[in-house]
């Protein structure tokens, strides 16, 4: 399996995963156009996509989702309360392109078996994503206020995972957000903190060659060096070497971060 970070922030969000036969996008927050681009800088081609899977229906996630499923025939896997949510936003959908799943289940999806958990986030039904295939798992886990044992339970064992980082708290605090989306982010069903992020990494890793994506930082309200280093320290401290027994990146807000495949591992 591979994975990488297109784009991850609040002005788009996109990742490509690919497996054995299939290659999907989670989620596409981008105009048509721009998802194309930056499907074209790791190499890839929209026209070989086979699914948008989409986590909720705010618009940094599903911007291009009906632009894309009309000009490649995609089919857009999403729960039935997410259709209803965005059905509007997307635009018209050929009948034979919309797939619907249960939250909180597991489906087989091509040579995928997807775990689809809810999240916690001020949208209908919000889910992150578990891909197994063969023996590789990758999840994607992002737009959520808290992290439940449930959440933890399900990622654990992850050979890739983009987990959110989206704000140091003292900045969003001291910053210049009126009060009320302050109070929305840090809210249960707002953004993980830094903070959040590095607890539920504590909680989780096995120190086995692991890799972790920080995504869905803020533009405002944090820096990249900030999340790096507080999951670098936190981690160091548990006795964990960052880049050799755990891989540690960032997601880039608006370009590709570094593919992760998993088969070379």
């Amino acid at each position: 399996m591979r994975i990488c970070s297109l784009s991850s922030g609040s002005k788009g969000n996109a990742t490509f995963v690919a497996s054995e036969k299939s290659k999907i996008l989670v989620d596409a927050g981008h105009s048509g156009r721009t998802i194309e681009l930056l499907l074209k800088s790791i190499g890839e081609d929209a026209r070989d996509l086979d699914a948008i899977f989409v986590t909720h229906e705010h618009g940094d996630h599903i911007k291009g989702v009906g632009v894309l499923s009309r000009r490649y025939d995609l089919p857009i896997v999403a729960n039935e309360k997410t259709w209803l949510a965005m059905q509007a936003k997307i635009g018209p959908i050929d009948s034979k392109n919309i797939f619907v799943f249960k939250t909180n289940t597991f489906f087989h999806y091509r040579d995928m078996d997807v775990h689809a958990i809810s999240t916690f986030h001020d949208a209908a039904d919000p889910v992150a994503f578990v891909f197994y295939q063969n023996q590789h798992k990758i999840s994607i886990l992002t737009d959520t206020g808290i992290v439940t044992e449930a959440i933890k339970s399900a990622v654990h064992g992850s050979d890739a995972i983009i987990l959110e980082s989206n704000h140091d708290v003292d900045m969003l605090q001291t910053g210049p957000y009126p009060y009320r989306l302050k109070e929305r982010i840090l809210s249960d069903h707002g953004h993980l903190s830094n903070g959040m992020a590095q607890d539920m990494l504590a909680d989780i890793l096995l120190g086995k060659n692991e890799n972790i994506i920080l995504g869905h930082l803020s533009d405002e309200n944090n820096l990249e060096d900030l999340a790096y280093n507080g999951v670098f320290s936190r981690l160091t401290n548990l006795g964990l070497k960052v880049n050799k027994d755990i891989h540690l990146q960032v997601a880039p807000k608006l370009s590709k971060g570094q593919m992760i495949d998993l088969n070379k591992k």
